[in-house]
This record gives C-alpha cells, sequence and structure tokens, in this order.
C-alpha cells in the first residue's frame, strides 16, 4: 500500500474556492479503482492550512490517478490558492495494523 500525506497552505481570500476544488477532486478521485482513501481536511489550528491524506493500493493505482482528467484539471487550479509551496511526502507501507 502507498500512503500520501501532505500540507497545503492556501491564502485566505482562496479558502472558499479551494475547498470546493478540493471536494471536487475527493469525489472523483474516491471512484477510481485502487483508491483506498483520498480526503482534505482543515488544520485545527489554522483554516488555511490543508491536510493531504490518500491510501493507494499499489502503484499502478497512484500512477493511474495522477492521469486522471480531475488530476489535470485540479493542478491547474491550485497554483492561484497556493500561499506557499506544498509539502506532500509517499510512504510505502509494507504492513497496517490496528492501534484503536
Amino acid at each position: 500500500m502507498l500512503v500520501i500525506a501532505g500540507v497545503v497552505k492556501v491564502k485566505p481570500e482562496t479558502r472558499a474556492e479551494a475547498i470546493q476544488a478540493a471536494v471536487k477532486m475527493a469525489k472523483a478521485t474516491r471512484q477510481e479503482a485502487g483508491c483506498i482513501s483520498y480526503g482534505f481536511s482543515s488544520d485545527l489550528e489554522d483554516p488555511n492550512t490543508f491536510l493531504i491524506f490518500e491510501q493507494w493500493k499499489d502503484e499502478a493505482a497512484l500512477m493511474s490517478h495522477f492521469q486522471s482528467p480531475h488530476m489535470a484539471e485540479f493542478n491547474g487550479l491550485i497554483p492561484r490558492f497556493l500561499a506557499a509551496a506544498p509539502t506532500i511526502n509517499r510512504f510505502d507501507v509494507s504492513n497496517v495494523s490496528k492501534l484503536m
């Protein structure tokens, strides 16, 4: 499994538009084959900081996602929302166990 986790800081004046784009992106992405989970949330201390968390079945699913039309559309929109460069990390996970 692959996990993608990141932080995206948006300009306060573009927050509402960024939320609309993120919701549309998440809904489309969750329909993709190999997508286990995909979501955005707001940082509790800074509502202009979005957190990204994704889980993918495998490399092929993630690569297919990168080629999707909704990803291309989202990538075209996101630059105007950004207050800073995003930080996004990829984790290759070999084992998952329930913590709680």
